[in-house]
């Protein structure tokens, strides 16, 4: 059954009373609002054979925050009500104390709307997602004998939000969300190795669930699960490293892009502290985040503040230009938001947050770029990784990656870790391919405890003088 429109102040709550009860709380603060959000998802996972999970769930409430200087007061409630409400704002009251703040300007509006699908949800019927599972199933299964084990999943959801101003006005938005991913386990003569692919972004389910696209994702995770099953140990040494298209963006976003939120900056946490204007990656080098592109997984209309999204430069032609910025962070730096503030959900406060961050695209043709490379390994996929935020040191594991030698591509490679430290890698990119790719819509990102998703790419890569961690003797 299709949901009616979220709308708290039609069913749940007198607008003109939380307008009161907000302009109370922020009497004397910088800044605050009131975040409305209502989301629903559905999960379905087929594994070895079976419908393993099948899980819908449903949630709602709002957060309150008031903004005096570097303090925040922030409070939330699964219950939308007056009496909750109140109880709210007297908690997050207590951050702006005897008052004095200056307010800050509103959010300027916009009528961007940067998805078309509605409700991804409702999209389509329960009986065709689990009908589309076992296709999946049999047919990667039936591409080749070596498969032992297929999963699959699909997943949906829907955030609709709300935030209401002091000033009086409010602005909506309504977020699909889906992906489709197929993983596969193959066995060779007793050895055992994985591959998956995926995807999707703000976009329905009907796409993801025509059998060219999920075809596709089946063949690419056997494709890779079987290279690994050639793989050899990896070597170890430093050397040089050439990173594929699309998805190895990770490790830019990871390494980099979290050093260039302005929380980190503003605090001297971060390795590009104090370095604006100044050479920070090699000439040619440009980096964006940008969370205007329609239908993309990081993308959104308004961020969390209700700051309409925006095509945010942070670095040209190697040099430092500008910062990821909620509204917090840029009036305490003296410059205007960015549209980065967004959150987790009504229960969490807003932070400077990445949305589709990638590098553009250079000159030189990709074949050219691993041609070049005598001694070194060519990272196409990646896994895991950890990082520090701090100093943007890195340590990588590679999906799927291949040994190169006087630029010949020769065996793939298991094991390989990629280590480093992102203001060192952008210095000594020595080449940069004219292919740039974004994801397939697959990324999530962790920041103090908060999950949002989020977008990457790049084109290809040459870096140099990389740590690679193996384990060939």
């Amino acid at each position: 059954m299709t949901q009616t429109p979220f709308s708290p102040f039609e069913n749940d709550l007198d607008r003109d009373t939380a307008l009161i009860v907000l302009r109370e709380a922020t009497q004397g603060a910088e800044d605050g609002e009131l975040f409305f959000e209502r989301r629903r998802s559905e999960a379905l996972m087929f594994d070895d054979g079976r419908l393993k999970t099948a899980s819908y769930d449903a949630s709602e409430g709002f957060g309150l925050r008031a903004v005096r200087g570097e303090v925040a007061g922030y409070a939330h409630s699964t219950e939308i009500s007056e009496a909750a409400l109140r109880r709210a704002a007297e908690t997050a009251r207590l951050a702006v104390g005897s008052g004095g703040g200056t307010w800050a300007d509103a959010p300027e509006g916009t009528n961007q709307k940067l998805y078309t699908e509605t409700d991804p949800i409702e999209g389509a019927a329960f009986p065709v997602k689990i009908e589309t599972l076992r296709e999946i199933d049999a047919f990667a299964r039936d591409l080749d004998p070596r498969v032992v084990q297929v999963s699959a999943s699909i997943a949906a959801s829907l955030q609709e939000i709300e935030i209401l101003r002091p000033e009086g006005t409010s602005v909506r938005d309504i977020r699909p969300m889906t992906r489709v991913n197929v993983s596969v386990i193959v066995e060779h003569n007793g050895r055992r190795e994985s591959g998956s692919a995926g995807g999707g972004g703000r976009i329905g389910l009907v796409g993801l669930l025509a059998a060219a696209d999920w075809q596709a994702k089946a063949r690419e995770a056997l494709r890779i699960a079987i290279v690994n099953l050639e793989a050899v140990p990896a070597p170890a040494g430093v050397m040089d490293v050439v990173l594929g298209p699309g998805w190895p963006g990770i490790l830019l976003h990871e390494a980099i892009g979290h050093g260039l939120e302005g929380d980190f900056n503003r605090k001297g946490s971060s390795a590009f502290a104090g370095l604006m204007g100044q050479q920070i990656a090699a000439k040619g080098v440009t980096v964006l985040d940008d969370g205007t592109i329609p239908d993309r997984r990081g993308s959104i209309s308004v961020d969390d503040e209700g700051t309409p999204s925006a095509k945010n430069v942070l670095i040209e032609d190697g040099k430092l230009v500008g910062y990821m910025q909620d509204r917090q962070n840029a009036r305490l730096m003296g410059v205007k938001s960015t549209g980065n503030g967004r959150r987790q959900s009504y229960a969490h406060i807003p932070m400077p947050r990445m949305t589709n961050t990638y590098m553009t695209g250079g000159e030189t043709d990709p074949t050219d770029i691993v041609a070049g490379l005598k001694d070194g390994i060519y990272a196409v996929g990646f896994g895991g990784g950890q990082v520090d935020i701090t100093n943007g040191k890195f340590v990588f594991s590679c999906t799927e990656a291949y040994r190169v030698q006087d630029g010949v591509v020769g065996a793939p490679v298991k094991g390989a870790t990629l280590i480093g430290d992102g203001a060192t890698a952008l210095k000594q990119i020595r080449a940069i391919g004219n292919d740039p790719t974004l994801d397939p819509g697959m990324g999530n990102c962790g920041k103090q405890g908060q999950w949002v998703p989020v977008g990457v790419g790049q084109p290809t890569l040459m870096i140099g003088g990389l740590t690679v961690g193996g384990s060939a003797a």
